[in-house]
């Protein structure tokens, strides 16, 4: 493949005009003519719809391509009209068969940008079927999480009538067996995550060594998220001879190592400057104590409009906000890793119809939300860092629309706030939290007048999560949980009497150290 001498501009901003017939019988493809090419979208080539809020490039139009009138008349009942930048600076070469390595953050409409070449390609190049078997697996989408696969696979059909038989998802948290089966079928499309597919090739439970197209979209999510093995093992397995297409939010030196193994001579596209926080969302900063956070999102929700995601650094963490807005009146779901499957698709559905007005959410589990007009985005906990906070408040001011994100700084974290403006190169609106906002009670004694259950509850909390607060509140009540306690809220030492004062924590497959005078209380306090 020998590289092009066109200037980048000339990549799509120049659109493609055919007749119907060209775009039917255009087998042969020639991706030389944008090998290795550049195609940055500015700024003055965008505008956006005032009905919409969508952005999309001046003068372009999906019947500007070279695709079917079939797939044309799908886009178009299906609402697409005109190409966001990163469709019109992608979807033409991908026609012709470049591999692609786009930087586009979420919600810029990357999603079509592959499945229109991909089912172009499909409906356009038949594979010869041999009597008695199934077609082969095509093409073949990696994503980092079952929510992403979900919306990608809905996307597909609504281009594809008979996406039924025709698409598969392969993720873990859902049936296996239903997966084997739609796999059995012959599909020509796997979308899926990559430790459930590299699990079926151990298996040898499917086959994709027929493979044409491959799309690794959030390649950066999903080497955050571990699957850099799994995806190595996967490429490994599939044809050399084939197109692929790399979408990331940033392009750091991680990305560029791995996806520079998997493409050749690449289209480059570039949609805006997408390692640093998008220039329609308001960023907020407030100072705030510990025990006012609850107070201060209480007075957001009820002062100001919109939907709110709000994120929690901890699984219990979001837990525990969830219950207390509950409490307060709010409408609230919850997602994180600890839900199961069917938990997280209603928590997304419910947020994205309105059913819910907030959800809270891990940074994990957010990787899968995309929601559109989210109003707000809190950072109730300071995200661990830069990329993080990008990542997370991308959820709002999406394709064109306006957003907030607020992040709660207490006062010792305050210089890594600073520090993250630094890094950012951005300027907070920082502003101080009310001082007389009500404050959370998060160690409440226990109501002594009926100590029994509770105090049994409590033990049992403190021995199987190491909840500190729990071994706290119970000696806050003056009587121990534990058997031949010495009154003070603390287990006898050995030989003071009592039928637990031996028992062996060894049966719970924890430790312990003895000092003479002293003994452990219970076992050491686990990460969150």
């Amino acid at each position: 493949m020998t590289t092009a001498t066109l200037e980048p501009k000339a990549i799509s901003a120049t659109p493609m005009n055919t007749t119907s017939s060209e775009s039917n019988t255009s087998s042969v493809i020639d991706a030389t003519k944008f090998a290795g090419m550049d195609s940055v979208v500015d700024s003055s080539e965008i505008e956006v719809d005032p009905t919409t809020h969508l952005p999309f490039l001046k003068n372009v139009h999906f019947n500007d391509f070279k695709i079917s009138d079939g797939l044309k008349g799908r886009l178009s009942a299906a609402g697409f009209k005109t190409p966001t930048p990163v469709q019109a600076k992608a979807i033409p070469p991908a026609l012709e068969g470049a591999d692609i390595l786009a930087t586009a953050s979420t919600g810029t409409g990357k999603t079509l940008s592959f499945l229109i070449p991909m089912i172009e390609h499909m409906d356009a190049i038949s594979v010869p079927s041999t009597k008695g078997k199934r077609g082969p697996i095509r093409a073949l989408i990696l994503l980092p999480t079952r929510e992403l696969a979900m919306q990608v696979l809905e996307a597909y059909a609504k281009l594809v009538p008979n996406a039924k038989n025709d698409a598969v998802l392969v993720v873990g948290g859902l049936s296996e067996n239903t997966q084997l089966d739609q796999l059995g079928r012959g599909p020509r499309l796997v979308v899926a995550t990559p430790g459930r597919l590299e699990d079926f090739l151990r298996r040898r439970a499917v086959n994709i060594n027929s493979v044409e197209m491959l799309v690794l979209d959030e390649v950066d999510r999903m080497l955050d998220m571990g699957f850099l093995p799994a995806i190595r093992r996967i490429v490994g397995a599939l044809p050399r001879t084939r197109q692929t297409m790399c979408y990331s939010a940033t392009l750091d030196a991680n990305v560029r190592e791995v996806v520079r193994d998997y493409v050749r001579n690449p289209v480059r596209v570039e949609i805006g400057q997408t390692s640093h926080p998008c220039e329609q969302v308001e960023l907020r900063a407030c100072t705030v104590m510990a025990d006012q956070k609850l107070g201060l999102l209480d007075q957001m929700l009820r002062e100001e409009t919109g939907t709110f995601l709000v994120f929690s650094r901890t699984k219990h963490g979001a837990d525990r906000i969830s219950k207390k807005l509950e409490r307060l009146g709010h409408d609230v779901d919850v997602i994180h890793g600890d839900r199961s499957q069917s938990q997280r698709t209603a928590a997304l559905k419910g947020f994205s119809t309105g059913k819910h007005r907030v959800l809270v959410a891990t940074d994990v589990a957010a990787r899968g939300i995309d929601v559109q007009d989210i109003a707000h985005v809190v950072n109730y906990d300071l995200p661990n860092g830069s990329d993080d906070f990008v990542h997370r408040i991308g959820r709002t001011g999406r394709a064109g629309a306006t957003g907030v994100a607020t992040t709660f700084v207490m006062p010792q974290e305050r210089s890594d706030a600073r520090k993250m403006e630094r890094e950012l190169k951005v300027k907070f609106g920082w502003r101080e939290a009310d001082k007389n906002l009500e404050k959370e009670e998060r160690n409440k004694p226990l109501d002594v007048s009926n100590t029994g259950n509770d105090l049994l509850s409590l033990e049992t909390r403190s021995w199987k999560s190491g909840d500190a607060s729990a071994q706290t509140q119970a000696r806050n009540i003056g009587t121990s949980p534990y058997k031949g306690s010495n009154g003070n809220g603390f287990r006898s030492r050995a030989g003071a009497g009592g039928p637990s004062a031996g028992r062996s924590a060894g049966s719970r497959g924890r430790s312990t150290s003895s000092r003479p005078g002293s003994s452990r209380t219970g076992p050491a306090r686990r990460g969150q």
